[in-house]
């Protein structure tokens, strides 16, 4: 079972989101917060397996409660759901510690996917955010080619040449499983898609963790996209 708190502070929604979890069999709602300082509050009281987490709330928002949570001792998974889509909102919760990224105009099955997903440990974007990570993939991108091609400007990596692959180090078959956090897959998903045990895969993924410096799947989904490695 899988124990959700909500944090969310107009009602109409956390009474929307209730009918939705009531649906799923393995999901069980154990406590709600219309504010950050309470929901903060909750989740260190109620050590929930997912955090539902609105980014307006009222006293604390959403971000700096994403923050405080994951600084602290328990390992709960936290999942913005927002009305926000700027990139700017996007950014500040990923860097915060948020494990996905939902949109509220999702429907029913993409929410329960999406806490399921970010229970097991993968990385859960909005396909809405997807694109917006991906647009600034691109606009990086024709700013890296702008720049080459710039005889003022010399970009090379630590290896003397221009393959952001061998910049971090990752093998061939980081590369393979990087793709597929991308794409969403747990660990036993991995594994199963390439062939490997569950135990290769989560050292395949403690590996490119380390090789990217971020402390988590979705960082390494967003570095992976903002870097072209995928």
């Amino acid at each position: 079972m899988i124990k959700v708190l909500l944090i969310e502070d107009h009602q109409m929604v956390r009474m929307g989101l209730e009918l939705v979890l009531e649906k799923a069999n393995d999901i069980e709602l154990v406590d709600e917060a219309d504010n950050g300082v309470d929901g903060v509050k909750s989740a260190f009281k109620n050590s929930p397996d997912v955090i539902l987490m609105d980014i307006g709330l009222p006293q604390m928002d959403g971000i700096e409660a994403t923050r405080k949570i994951k600084e602290s001792h328990i390992d709960s998974k936290i999942l913005i759901f927002t009305s926000r889509d700027s990139e700017d909102d996007v950014f500040k919760a990923l860097e915060a510690g948020a494990d996905g990224y939902i949109m509220k105009g999702a429907n029913q099955e993409m929410i329960i996917q999406a806490i399921k997903a970010v229970n097991e440990g993968a990385a859960w974007l909005d396909p809405g955010i997807a694109r917006l990570v991906l647009s600034n993939v691109q606009k990086q991108q024709q700013y890296d080619l702008n720049n080459e091609n710039n005889p003022n400007i010399k970009i090379t990596n630590i290896n003397g040449n221009n393959s952001k692959t061998n910049a971090f180090g990752l093998t061939e078959r980081e590369l393979e499983v990087l793709a597929l956090i991308v794409d969403g897959l747990n660990n036993l998903e991995i594994a199963k898609k390439l062939f490997i045990t569950r135990a290769t895969a989560k050292a395949h993924v403690h590996s490119i963790l380390q090789k990217l410096y971020v402390k988590d799947r979705t960082k390494a989904a967003v570095c992976a996209m903002k870097e072209g490695l995928v």
